[in-house]
């Protein structure tokens, strides 16, 4: 059994170790929470601890937005990294849409690389460059088109930027990874 002072000392310190072990609600607000919230600390007079969710809402609270205590499991960091990587997934190729759809995340710039690091273990341009490098790869065996238009549709906004990631996924030149499938020189 968790003494109240333990109890306020991990809500104090978001402790997401006591998750699950007991919620706190705060009278002034209405709400409960789990101890690894992040919102603003509530004043000790205004806490009343509570074994489970069930019984905060029974004592007429209503649960947290932030922390959602109401759920069994809350990932909120991985799935804004699922919700991150989806984005450049769709978007890799377009840098406009890509900005614009990473701003309607919500997330500052440098949160989206902390939280995308975090979960994939690769920055965001890592993945984008190896996303875009896998788009030239199918372009340069399957499409006609010349070296520049190629780095131009898979997002690469600069030739030389391109060449150089191409070369350091593939370890050969989008000329010499083209002429491998075809056999021929290419442009």
């Amino acid at each position: 059994m968790l003494t109240e002072e333990e109890k306020w000392k991990a809500a104090l310190e978001c402790d997401a170790s006591y998750d699950g072990r007991f919620y706190y609600g705060v009278k002034t607000t209405g709400i409960f929470c789990r101890p690894s919230c992040k919102s603003k600390s509530p004043k000790r007079e205004n806490v009343e601890f509570f074994d489970t969710a069930e019984q905060a809402r029974e004592s007429g609270l209503r649960p947290c937005k932030r922390c959602r205590p109401d759920l069994l499991e809350f990932h909120p960091q991985k799935e804004n990294a699922e919700k991150i990587k989806a984005v450049y997934d769709l978007y890799f190729s377009d840098h406009d849409h890509l900005r614009e759809e990473l701003k309607k995340l919500g997330l500052s710039r440098n949160r989206i690389i902390q939280v995308f690091q975090n979960q994939y273990e690769k920055t965001p341009t890592e993945y984008l460059n190896g996303l875009r490098v896998a788009s030239a790869r199918k372009l340069l065996t399957n499409t006609p088109d010349n070296i520049l238009q190629i780095a131009l549709q898979s997002g690469f906004e600069s030739l030389s930027g391109f060449y150089t990631q191409f070369k350091r996924i593939t370890g050969v030149s989008p000329n010499e990874y083209r002429e491998s499938f075809s056999g021929t020189k290419a442009d």
